[in-house]
């Protein structure tokens, strides 16, 4: 019996106090070695080509100023966001990226690390990011203000984006789908149709999602160098 309409995104399943649906996350793991160590298949082509143009876009939003080799670091983030929100998609798997848990683990020392190494590696340039370009004087106070702000709160809203998208779409598919008993012959078909289309839609929402954070995670990268 659920007694709140969100506990179906809870951990339920544990052995020794330990809880197992957040093994999900890691059964990627198991679908890497048929992929890379065996002979090249098409899945492989087709993931390495993904992988190739990820790492041109992000090597352009990243600049001239950017390291080389910080570009696999968002691809990585990209490819393991993505694996877990198209594992939340297959019935009683347990959505590990629609829990704050998991999104400001990712968020939290992404951010973090650019501030740190902004700071003490580009002070002044961090600080010239405070004043746009073009402030007048009267406003340059506020502006430091609403910078600093729009700055702490950067992980916040990467973590809470990825997880209400989530939580959003198997929400409406779980709501819809409890209704499914109740309802005459006509209108399961029409319920049928309408989770098909919802399922469609939520596979384009866990690709763009996990597109999102890392371009994001990205472009705040950029800025400190």
């Amino acid at each position: 019996m659920m007694t709140n309409l969100f506990s179906v995104f809870d951990p339920s399943s544990s052995i020794l106090n330990l809880s197992l649906n957040w093994l999900s996350t890691f059964l990627g793991l198991l679908m890497i070695p048929s992929m890379f160590w065996l002979i090249p298949s098409r899945y492989h082509v087709i993931y390495s080509n993904i992988l190739l143009t990820l790492h041109k876009e992000f090597k352009t939003l990243l600049g001239p100023a950017g390291h080389n080799g910080s570009t696999f670091i968002f691809i990585s983030l990209f490819s393991f966001i993505l694996f877990n929100n198209f594992m939340g998609l297959f019935p009683y798997i347990f959505t590990s990226t629609s829990h704050l848990t998991l999104t400001l683990t990712l968020a939290l020392p992404l951010w973090l690390s650019f501030m740190l190494y902004g700071w003490i590696n580009h002070t002044q340039h961090m600080f010239a990011h405070l004043v746009p370009q073009g402030t007048p004087a009267i406003l340059m106070p506020f502006m430091v203000c609403i910078e600093t702000i729009s700055n702490v709160i950067r992980p916040g809203t990467l973590a809470v984006r990825l997880t209400a998208n989530m939580i959003a779409g198997h929400l409406l598919m779980t709501l819809l789908g409890n209704t499914g008993p109740s309802m005459s012959l006509i209108l399961v078909n029409i319920l049928i149709i309408t989770q098909i289309a919802l399922l469609v839609l939520e596979s384009a929402v866990s690709i763009i999602q996990s597109y999102v954070f890392a371009v994001l995670s990205t472009l705040y990268s950029s800025e400190v160098n």
